[in-house]
């Protein structure tokens, strides 16, 4: 009898064990379907983010393209400003130089004019001095 028991004892251990083996197999079983579900969404969100990186890089790439050209085409009008600039700078410099030389010739003018309006006085005082004594 004590064989029987001991012989059912074991059976029944065995059948928890198979039991719970069986629950965590379904547990596992879960676990792992999941675990699929996630990758599937996981690999669409990828391809799909994929799919708009690419049509991304293209517009970049247009637009890079688009930039390029035209500042390709404002490189002349930026050469030209700075030949301009160059022009007008030269121009300045001709200009104060030329203002120095008219300030010194009027300059010059001034004391001229003013030396000759003395000579013209002193012509004139002599002129009638002479007028005076000859008449």
């Amino acid at each position: 009898m004590l064989i029987e028991l001991s012989v059912f004892i074991i059976a029944i251990a065995l059948a928890a064990v198979a039991v719970y083996v069986i629950l965590l197999l379904k547990k596992v079983s879960n676990v792992v379907d999941e675990a699929q579900h996630t990758l599937n969404v996981l690999t669409s969100d990828v391809n799909v983010t994929l799919y708009q990186t690419n049509e991304l890089l293209a517009k970049t790439n247009v637009l890079v393209a688009d930039v390029n050209g035209k500042v390709a085409t404002l490189d002349p009008l930026f050469v030209a400003v700075a030949d301009l600039s160059e022009s007008v700078s030269d121009l300045n410099t001709s200009a104060r130089g030329l203002t120095a030389k008219a300030r010194t010739a009027g300059q010059h003018t001034v004391k001229a004019g003013g030396a000759l309006a003395a000579v013209s006085k002193l012509s004139s005082i002599l002129g009638k001095k002479g007028a005076k004594q000859h008449g």
